[in-house]
C-alpha cells in the first residue's frame, strides 16, 4: 500500500490536521472481472442459443486477491467457477478457458494469458465447481507517482492561500499521473465473438 498521506481516520480527499489533503492509493493492480466476461453459456448443438439446446452455464465468482512487495509488485488472484449442466445421465469433464490480462489507465492491455479451468461432474450431479487462479507483475516505478505528483497532491494548504480552494485530483496533470500509474488484474472466460454477444444481449 502506497499511503501518500495518512491521518487518523480521514478519508481520501480530506484535509488533514496539517493543511495536507489525504490521499491513500495502492500501487497494486486490483483485481476485477470485465462486464459481459464472467458468465459463459454452451449450447448442443452449437449455433443455437435457445432453451432446449442449452447444455452447460458456468460463472466466475469469489475472486479474489492478493499483493507480494518485492522486485516487483506481484498481484495474484484466486477464483472459483460454479457450472451447472443440463443433463447429468452420464459423468463429464468439461473444460473452459479463461483469461488475465494486466490493463494500464483502464484502457491499454500490457500483458494478456490464457488458461483454463476443468470441471469434472459425477454422473448424476448437475453441477461441479473449480478453483482457478491467475497472477500479474507490474514495475513498481510504473506503478508509482512522480515525486513531484505526490508533493502537488500532498503538500499543505493553508486558508487564503491562492490554491487553498483547488482540488489537486482535479488539475490534469495529476489526473494523468494517476491514470498512466493505475494497474488493474482483470479476470474473466475468454469468450468467443458469439459468446459474448450472446452474454450481451441476452
Amino acid at each position: 500500500m502506497l499511503a501518500l498521506s495518512l491521518a487518523g481516520c480521514s478519508r481520501r480527499g480530506e484535509i488533514d490536521a496539517t493543511g495536507g489533503i489525504v490521499a491513500v492509493r495502492s500501487a497494486c493492480p486490483t483485481a476485477a472481472i470485465p462486464a459481459q466476461t464472467g458468465d459463459i453459456t454452451l449450447f448442443n448443438p452449437a449455433g443455437r442459443t435457445d432453451a432446449a439446446a442449452l447444455d452447460l452455464v458456468a460463472n466466475i465468482t469469489d475472486l479474489r486477491s492478493t499483493c507480494t512487495d518485492g522486485a516487483q509488485y506481484y498481484t495474484e488472484a484466486t477464483f472459483t467457477v460454479n457450472a451447472r449442466r443440463s443433463d447429468a445421465s452420464a459423468a463429464r469433464q468439461v473444460t473452459l478457458p479463461y483469461f488475465s490480462a494486466v490493463v494500464r489507465g483502464g484502457s491499454t492491455v500490457v500483458a494478456k494469458r490464457v488458461g483454463q479451468v476443468t470441471l469434472n461432474f459425477a454422473a448424476g450431479d448437475y453441477r461441479a465447481s473449480a478453483q482457478a487462479k491467475a497472477g500479474s507483475f507490474v514495475d513498481k516505478a510504473a506503478a508509482s507517482l512522480p515525486a513531484d505528483i505526490q508533493q502537488k497532491i500532498t503538500q499543505k494548504r493553508k486558508a487564503g492561500d491562492a490554491d487553498a480552494a483547488i482540488d489537486p485530483f482535479a488539475q490534469p496533470d495529476v489526473k494523468a499521473a494517476l491514470q498512466r500509474t493505475s494497474f488493474e488484474l482483470l479476470v474473466g472466460f475468454n469468450l468467443t465473438q458469439d459468446q459474448l454477444k450472446y452474454n450481451a444481449t441476452r
